[in-house]
């Protein structure tokens, strides 16, 4: 690891570091705790390669009009993955991103700098106290809230409750869109009490994912998305159409069989999300679309 660039991160303590893609020229993986936990093309920054980001992207491209600048904000920064898309995909676009780990972003920005001219505003601290101390302007105006915190390859307790989600979609548009990477394994207890958190604070909820890890057969991550208003219905088959396959949409009475009467989680009742495998992210085989 020594020969890549890399950081012990102060808070964690975790060993940060990015290393270059062997089978794609210009792209680079950050890896974190021995997790690699997130992909950057730096050359295209639209191609998007671990399976929940993508299945993100395909959201992202749904969000109003083709190619229209958005309002986003991210709960973890990460490599910075889906700013990026955001940025070459809908130019001129408003970005908010709150990392708790500051050199990590330091480490980023360094050795995959952001593109020049990019709004991309990163600012320090825990994803949910600073919810609290964005601008009061952001309140009510986000297209789209991503939460994809992880403290190594879990995510800690404290941003998986009701409490926090109602935080959380109070940067919502009325029509804005809450997306939620949740990583579990066999029996889904967690992925099944989040979505039955978000499902009693947002009106319209669906699970996305590979189906073998809808059902609970492998570890694996579930995009949840969510909104205050009822999800278009012609989003369901366009992000079933983009892949990556073997895919689904889970949602309505479907995702009301599937939580199977999951309680709902509590600031008193919350968990990490489990352990993982250290193949939690999938990755697609270099050069398949």
């Amino acid at each position: 690891m020594a020969e890549y660039p890399h950081v012990v991160l102060k808070i964690s303590g975790y060993l940060a570091v990015i290393e270059p893609d062997r089978w794609v020229p210009g792209s680079y993986t950050l890896v974190v705790d021995g997790t690699p936990q997130s992909h950057v093309n730096l050359e295209d920054p639209t191609r998007l390669f671990f399976e929940y980001v993508e299945r993100i992207g395909h959201v992202i491209d749904q969000l109003g009009e083709a190619g229209e600048p958005i309002t986003a904000v991210h709960l973890g920064a990460g490599a910075l993955t889906l700013p990026r898309y955001i940025e070459a995909t809908r130019p001129g676009s408003r970005q908010q991103v709150i990392e708790l780990e500051s050199d990590l972003v330091e480490l980023v920005r360094a050795e995959l700098p952001l593109p020049k001219g990019a709004s991309i505003r990163v600012r320090y601290g825990d994803a949910r106290e600073m919810l609290g101390k964005l601008p009061a302007g952001l309140n009510g105006s986000a297209d789209l809230v991503v939460v994809d915190v992880f403290s190594g390859a879990r995510t800690p307790a404290h941003v998986t409750s009701i409490e926090f989600y109602q935080a959380a979609i109070a940067l919502l548009k009325p029509n804005g869109i809450l997306a939620v990477n949740v990583a579990d394994g066999p029996g889904l207890r967690f992925a099944r009490g989040q979505a039955a958190t978000l499902r009693s604070v947002l009106e319209d909820v669906a699970a996305l994912a590979e189906t073998q890890i809808l059902k609970g057969r492998r570890f694996g991550n579930v995009v949840m998305i969510g909104s205050r208003a009822a999800l278009p219905l012609d989003w369901m088959p366009r992000l079933l159409a983009g892949g990556p396959h073997p895919s689904k949409v889970v949602t309505g009475r479907e995702l009301t069989d599937w939580i199977a009467g999951a309680p709902i989680v509590t600031d008193a009742t919350a968990t990490p999300s489990p352990p993982p495998s250290r193949n939690i992210f999938q990755v697609r085989p270099s050069g398949s679309d």
